[in-house]
């Protein structure tokens, strides 16, 4: 049995050195006050036997090792000597005997905690449950109010060990019942019962605890936490709330919830009052500042998170992704055409946070190429302190567009293609050197590319969509084209550039009617510029010219720099 082996992680005691001393050396001071021994004469046999029982030990003789080591226990009655024959039993498989040993180890040291869940965890493995019960039942009524909580806590990860789930549920409710007044023994209660999913109960314990502990937050959370229906748990925090209005917790998780339900004012309204108790609470700061950066109100936002930033004083916030907050506010910096303040927030993300510094480097690489300053602008990017070889080829992509967006396609090409070198079939690097061969017309490379890239991974929609679009967009192979995007689009079904790929080869095949309403599901989806480019225009083809001039109005309106929008309307001569 090899089972019980695993609960046991005990160090040796007693080093064979510690009996070289004179022998009228006291045991040692180092073990647990409940565990020394009174003074133990150390005669030549007991040292002989000890030193006999390690060497058996050694030589992989656990049986031996463990009958010398009980024999001078007993003689002895030292329990450090007990849980040394307890070590030898389990790493020898040997559960009656370890369950001896420990049974012994526990009556020399009857005060003895680690000798007492010892016992109660072999009794488990062994499935002697009765007893391990009864041992159970001792510690709780022997703990006293003060101790209850941790005793509660080790009865549930000890019961946690027994492998039937009723025998289990049952033992635990007969344990705590007669200290149910308890909120630490109603919360146990609650939490076995969804554990092992029985719900109803559960919801019951939880009830049952909030109605005997009223103005607890803990009852309260957990009981919102076990309701299904959101909106009855969200009406019962904002009563508790009301009567509680200092509950900081309880109208946290309100706060949290009414952002589930999309009652973002509410919400917003219990960050506030959350922030008039605690003015430089972090969670609630960033919560306000990105509802504010989602609301378009800019100024709000950048209150909030400013003050945020603030507060973690250069320490990196454990429970948030701080840079999500930094990089809001470079945005909104950049928005009013402050590129410096831009670039400071977004310098104050490190490679601590590694998702977020890449994202960040690029964007400042990004800002400092907008002035056409592209050769500051990439070494920025060599810069980078990055270790993952994944962070490393997302700088080198975002360099390639860097290059292929200042006009510099050759450049880009040539970056990337030296990358693969070195990291052969890395799908990334093949799919955005395929996207700048399209931009160089270098089609029968961006072809190859795509083409290896789905013989390498059947499953990226990706590929069969940019192979697919691209030659629907160039009108040749009209049919293999219409297959290829079909394929990505089984794949992705609601990919909202899947679809409009789609719709657009339905419309190069001559199906207007129906690229008319695959595209319009796509604009359902993402209300995309390009998207409604080409709705507009299989819409003017099928003679809907009001329909399609107010769409085109709205995507101009969104993005007045869409270069397929501003090429489609040239390209019809529709002035808007």
């Amino acid at each position: 049995m090899k089972k019980f082996s695993t609960i046991l992680t005990l160090s040796v005691l007693l080093a064979p050195a510690a009996f070289a001393q004179n022998a009228s050396t006291k045991a040692s001071t180092s073990v647990a006050p409940q565990e020394a021994a009174a003074s133990v004469a150390l005669s030549e046999q007991v040292i002989y036997k000890y030193l006999l029982a390690e060497l058996s030990f050694q030589r992989g003789e656990s049986f031996a090792a463990y009958s010398t080591m009980m024999a001078l226990a007993r003689s002895t009655n030292d329990a450090r000597l007990a849980r040394r024959a307890l070590e030898f039993a389990a790493s020898g498989s040997l559960p009656g005997e370890a369950l001896k040993a420990v049974r012994l180890w526990r009556e020399l040291a009857p005060q003895s905690d680690e000798a007492s869940q010892t016992l109660t965890s072999l009794l488990i493995a062994n499935n002697q449950l009765d007893e391990a019960k009864a041992a159970l039942a001792q510690l709780l009524s022997s703990s006293g109010q003060a101790k209850l909580p941790a005793a509660v806590a080790t009865v549930q990860r000890q019961l946690a060990r027994v492998n039937d789930r009723n025998r289990r549920q049952t033992m635990l409710r007969e344990l705590l019942e007669p200290y149910r007044d308890s909120l630490d023994v109603q919360i146990a209660l609650v939490q076995s019962a969804m554990v092992a999913g029985d719900r109803p109960t559960a919801l019951r314990e939880a009830r049952a605890a909030l109605d005997k502990h009223p103005s607890s937050e803990l009852a309260v959370l957990l009981l919102a936490q076990i309701i299904e229906n959101k909106t009855d748990a969200a009406k019962l925090l904002a009563d508790f709330v009301k009567k509680n209005p200092k509950a900081r917790e309880v109208r946290l998780t309100y706060a949290r919830m009414l952002i589930e339900l999309t009652r973002l004012p509410e919400a917003k309204a219990e960050f506030a009052q959350i922030l008039k108790q605690y003015p430089e609470d972090q969670t609630t700061l960033y919560a306000l500042g990105l509802l504010a950066a989602q609301a378009g109100e800019l100024k709000e936002a950048e209150k909030y998170l400013s003050a945020y930033v603030r507060t973690l004083g250069g320490v990196p916030d454990r429970e948030r992704d701080s840079s999500q907050a930094l990089m809001v506010l470079a945005q909104i910096a950049q928005e009013r055409n402050d590129i410096r303040g831009a670039l400071d927030w977004l310098e104050k993300i490190d490679s601590a946070n590694p998702s977020g510094y890449v994202v960040a480097t690029l964007k400042r690489a990004q800002l400092v190429a907008k002035s056409g300053d592209v050769e500051n602008a990439r070494a920025v990017i060599h810069s980078a302190e990055v270790e993952a070889d994944d962070d490393r080829v997302k700088l080198i992509i975002g360099e390639a567009q860097l290059l292929r967006d200042s006009g510099h396609i050759d450049d880009a090409l040539k970056l990337v293609a030296e990358a693969l070198e070195t990291r052969k079939n890395n799908l990334d690097l093949m799919y955005e050197h395929a996207m700048l061969a399209e931009k160089a017309n270098q089609f029968d490379l961006m072809e190859r590319e795509l083409r290896q890239i789905i013989k390498l991974a059947p499953d990226n929609q990706h590929a069969y969509n940019a192979l697919g679009y691209s030659l629907a967009d160039r009108n040749e192979r009209l049919q293999e084209a219409y297959d290829l995007i079909k394929k990505a689009s089984q794949l992705a079904p609601q990919d909202p550039y899947i679809l409009d790929s789609l719709g657009w080869a339905e419309f190069r095949l001559g199906r207007y009617e129906e690229a008319a309403m695959t595209l319009k599901r796509a604009y359902e989806i993402k209300a995309d510029p390009e998207i409604a480019a080409h709705l507009g225009e299989v819409l003017w083809k099928l003679g809907r010219e009001d329909e399609a001039k107010k769409l085109w109005r709205n995507a101009n309106a969104a993005d007045p720099k869409n270069e397929t929008l501003k090429g489609t309307l040239q390209r019809l001569q529709v002035k808007l």
